[in-house]
């Protein structure tokens, strides 16, 4: 049995994400090799192969998969996966667009976002927004997985000393091209990797309130920062930080959920973290019902009491 990981990198570095799938790759056993596909993106394949439990790199580098487009990945994928028993990706933007077009050309079904591997056949995945999970076997000669990160601890990034093997690149499919891309820049923590992350909901009001209450509560904890859809779609903020079914997820040692009501969408993606506190108004709003602590009171005043209690 063989295993091929697919690494979610930026030609730089080799992302969390690809670790927390190494580490499912080893609960179903056998063989791992990690696939590097990039442009001059030897320093990831390096770094994989320092992953503990790796036990090939196979590297394609060539100016086409420079921006990650997912045809030409998905049709490189498909002309390496013949040894493949599993092929799996994390459930990141890169692995839900490149996999279900693996899929479809190998003619298997895809299981999407596992959260537990119960044997090298059978596997558990969240259904219905998270709230009932369904165990799924599968018969298929290729199984292709994504997986949610946040369910698996990541592998080790040193001790392994894998080989580095260099394939041939397949052809540029032109069928996409990428037109522009905008890069938000922080120097706070990624994420989806963050221990602590403090989420704004619609309750804030307006962008600015965002920024003046949030930013100096999460300084003060070196959290990440987070929204509901609600606050993203309001433009408080970018897309990259909306937490729920459609955005990210987390499950950090840490959540805040301030002005967020909790609605199924948000829950999904946040229900998982370790200790929860929220911060509301309205005491029926459903994100008491998850929450290990509950405020009960107005943002604008208990925000800058607790990030001046933290100082």
């Amino acid at each position: 049995m063989k295993v091929l990981v697919i690494a979610d990198h930026d030609n730089v570095t080799l992302r969390g994400a690809t670790l927390s799938t190494i580490s499912a790759a080893e609960q179903i056993g056998g063989k791992i090799d990690v696939l590097v596909a990039g442009s001059n993106c030897e320093a990831v394949a390096c770094a994989a192969a320092r992953v503990a439990g790796v036990g090939q790199v196979r590297l394609v580098d060539a100016p086409h998969y420079a921006e990650f487009g997912v045809e030409n990945l998905a049709a490189l994928v498909c002309h390496y996966a013949s040894p493949y028993s599993h092929v799996l990706a994390p459930a990141t933007s890169l692995g839900k667009g490149v996999m279900p077009r693996v899929a479809a050309a190998l003619d298997v079904a895809q299981i999407s976002e596992i959260i537990s591997v119960a044997s090298a056949d059978t596997f558990v995945r969240p259904i219905y927004a998270g709230n009932a999970l369904v165990t799924v076997r599968s018969t298929d000669s290729v199984k292709v997985l994504t997986v949610r990160a946040s369910a698996f601890g990541a592998a080790e990034d040193v001790g392994g000393a894998a080989d580095i093997e260099r394939l041939k690149a397949g052809p540029d499919l032109r069928k996409s091209r990428l037109v522009s891309r905008e890069i938000t820049k922080s120097e706070r923590p990624e994420l989806g990797a963050s221990k602590v992350v403090v989420a704004g909901g619609r309750g804030l009001g307006n962008a600015e309130n965002y920024k003046t209450l949030l930013e100096p509560l999460a300084s003060r904890l070196s959290a990440a920062l987070g929204a509901s859809r609600a606050a993203v779609d309001a433009g408080f903020v970018p897309n990259d930080y909306q937490v729920g079914q459609t955005g990210k997820i987390v499950a950090p040692q840490l959540y805040f959920a301030i002005g967020i009501s909790g609605a199924i969408q948000h829950l999904a993606g946040m229900k998982d973290s370790k200790v929860i506190v929220a911060i509301n108004k309205d005491p029926e709003a459903p994100i008491f019902q998850v929450a290990n602590y509950g405020l009960v009171g107005d943002l604008f005043e208990i925000v800058p009491e607790l990030t001046k209690a933290l100082a």
